[in-house]
């Protein structure tokens, strides 16, 4: 049975950060994830997650100034001390709350240096995470969402992982971006299996609950299952209307109906 997890940054967006936690573990999710959580204090969250009996898998580092235009730091030229920052920033975090995943954003690099950069500059942040157990994840993300973005394809960061040479460096697999750029999704999610550390979804056009559009998810996630594969999938979408309506995909693995709370 897939495993999976509610990225309460595009879910349950009409409850506070911290009571998000709460209403995904009413809907009977296991586990929660998260992109930029860092304007609410770790522990708010960690008693969150504890009160709720879920975990926290994922958190994203921070990406810089997005404001300004940053999608990462990690390959850009010039931003080596800023992104030495983000590390420990994302490290603090994610010990206080438990997250044993850190997805850290390469960025949207101009020079051919970049990748040879980004490969040295993860080597780094894996190694001050390991003394924790957490591992970094690298998504590639679509030119249509992030144009510009240094990571495209799977076949691509697997070379950069494999350019680290760090165990706790994996990919992160997001249907969304990886239909976009590149499609035949089980086939390449086979291929690089060994290096996968986490997976995210959404429908594609979209970007909305599983149960529509040009990927099919339930297939695809027994296959998944069929080829080892026993992490979290993450449920990174935008709902059609609001969470609780959108979440009848969820009622074929036994979850997804609103129990009452005290989510306020």
């Amino acid at each position: 049975m897939p495993r999976f997890a509610a990225n309460i940054s595009t879910l349950f967006t009409e409850y506070s950060f911290v009571d998000r936690i709460t209403a995904a573990a009413d809907c009977g999710f296991e586990a929660v994830e998260c992109q930029f959580p860092y304007d609410t204090p770790a522990k708010d969250v960690a008693a969150a997650l504890r009160a709720a009996g879920v975990e926290m898998v994922l958190v994203n580092a921070p990406p810089g100034d997005r404001d300004a235009g940053d999608r990462g730091l990690a390959a850009v030229a010039g931003r080596d001390d800023e992104f030495r920052a983000s590390i420990e920033v994302a490290r603090r975090y994610a010990v206080g709350v438990g997250c044993r995943r850190v997805h850290v954003m390469a960025g949207c690099p101009t020079d051919p240096a970049s990748t040879d950069r980004f490969a040295h500059r993860i080597g780094w942040a894996a190694d001050e995470l390991a003394a924790d157990g957490i591992d970094v994840m690298l998504e590639p993300m679509s030119h249509r969402d992030v144009p510009g973005y240094l990571l495209r394809t799977t076949r691509q960061t697997e070379r950069v992982i494999a350019a680290t040479g760090r165990p706790n460096v994996k990919l992160q697999f997001d249907t969304y971006h990886l239909q976009i750029n590149e499609g035949d999704l089980l086939e390449n999610f086979a291929r690089c299996r060994d290096v996968v550390g986490h997976v995210q979804f959404s429908s594609l056009p979209g970007r909305h609950e599983p149960d529509e559009g040009e990927v099919a998810h339930y297939w695809l996630f027994e296959q998944l299952e069929a080829l080892g594969y026993q992490g979290w999938m993450g449920a990174e979408y935008r709902p059609r209307t609001t969470t609780i309506e959108g979440l009848g995909w969820a009622a074929r693995y036994g979850f997804g109906h609103h129990r009452p709370s005290t989510t306020t």
